[in-house]
């Protein structure tokens, strides 16, 4: 019984991080990257086949290689976080927010943006199948 339900705590806690990472898409001020490292993290433990979706996503796999077997972010990731942190930082200036919560999210989107940019640019990866990415969601 603690079986299924550590199962259904890890799965739901997956799915909920992939909308949140997917909301933020769209959403300022929340970020995408983070929600799907958590559920790349917490998917293995609930559902071993979202894992694999996760790690073998067109769009989201290669950036999950690139962060576990290089601590790397591409390129264009880092260009689109950086623009999206303006814009969001943008959004608040536009509607007036407080200088207090100007001030305390520019140090906070300037952090992330230094964290973001001094991370190495990712090389691609050779693809090596399934085996690498079963590998991969045992190793995260």
């Amino acid at each position: 019984m603690t079986s299924m339900l550590s199962r259904f705590v890890w799965r739901t806690l997956a799915y909920g991080c992939i909308g949140l990472g997917t909301a933020g898409l769209v959403v300022p001020l929340l970020p995408t990257t983070p929600f799907l490292l958590v559920a790349a993290w917490a998917a293995p433990k609930g559902s071993p086949r979202l894992a694999r979706w996760l790690w073998q996503h067109p769009r989201i796999g290669p950036t999950l290689h690139a962060w576990q077997e290089q601590r790397a972010v591409p390129r264009r990731a880092k260009r689109l976080a950086v623009v999206l942190l303006l814009f969001s930082w943008l959004v608040l200036w536009l509607g007036k927010a407080p200088s207090g919560v100007l001030a305390l999210t520019a140090v906070l989107f300037i952090g992330v943006a230094t964290f973001v940019l001094t991370r190495p640019d990712a090389t691609p990866l050779r693809s090596e199948g399934q085996d690498k990415t079963d590998v991969m969601i045992r190793k995260f």
